[in-house]
């Protein structure tokens, strides 16, 4: 098996919100994906991109993801926020989270960003047990606030 990574194109955008809504349903919450396939390309590809994305490709098919962004730390500087990285469930266990993770790092890397910074759930315990192999530190501090706008 051969897995291509490379750099999302907006065409691979349907394919992506597939496994957006495949993460969903795994974490439980199928319903919460609302983000339409003209906000998700525009906000990737438009004229103010505000995310990156890198996917693995097999068979001409995406099988995984890792979409992510710059956030600001005024303590630390420039950090990448790994939003998702997401591997199709008929795909995991194949290296292939591990791929798009390490093009990740790299990325943040290259860029000379002082860090990357992320979430996951506390009972998703094979994604803990695949950070704690790259030595990730876990904080059990901060709890996590939103605010839902409605437009």
């Amino acid at each position: 098996m051969s897995i291509a990574i490379r750099k999302a194109e907006a065409t691979d955008c349907p394919q992506m919100l597939e496994l957006v809504k495949e993460l969903a349903a795994y974490e439980r919450a199928p319903d919460e994906v609302t983000v339409s396939i003209e906000e998700f390309v525009g906000a990737g590809f438009g004229p103010s991109p505000v995310w990156e994305a890198f996917v693995a490709e097999w068979d001409g098919r995406i099988v995984g993801i890792s979409l992510f962004y710059i956030r600001y730390s005024t303590w630390k500087g420039r950090r990448l926020y790994l939003e998702d990285i997401i591997v199709t469930e008929n795909m995991r266990g194949q290296g292939i989270g591990r791929l798009l993770f390490d093009e990740t790092l790299k990325l943040c890397k290259d860029r000379k960003y002082s860090g990357m910074v992320w979430q996951v759930l506390e009972w998703n315990e094979p994604a803990i047990n695949f950070y704690q192999k790259y030595g990730a530190t876990f904080d059990n501090e901060w709890v996590n606030v939103s605010l839902a706008i409605r437009i």
